[in-house]
């Protein structure tokens, strides 16, 4: 599971199995992405007060993410 904000600094990254449903949660009202930093692996909106989710990708590695509205907020997310 992803929370949003991610407060502006990298959060701790979440490791799921290929092709792994991965849950996005965002406490505030601002609206948030969750979207790979290179590629098209995956890019997801995420209302205020929100949640949503999204098909982690099938090739196994580590995919580095960040917000489009607030490019300060990236995490990265781990398929093993």
């Amino acid at each position: 599971m992803i929370f949003l904000p991610l407060s502006c600094r990298t959060t701790s990254p979440l490791t799921v199995a290929p092709g792994a449903t991965v849950t996005v949660v965002n406490s505030d009202s601002a609206e948030h992405t969750v979207t790979a930093d290179s590629g098209n692996a995956f890019d997801v909106d995420v209302d205020g007060k929100g949640t949503t989710t999204f098909t982690a990708p099938t090739t196994p590695g580590t995919y580095a993410f960040h917000c489009t509205y607030h490019p300060r907020m990236h995490g990265q997310l781990i398929v093993k």
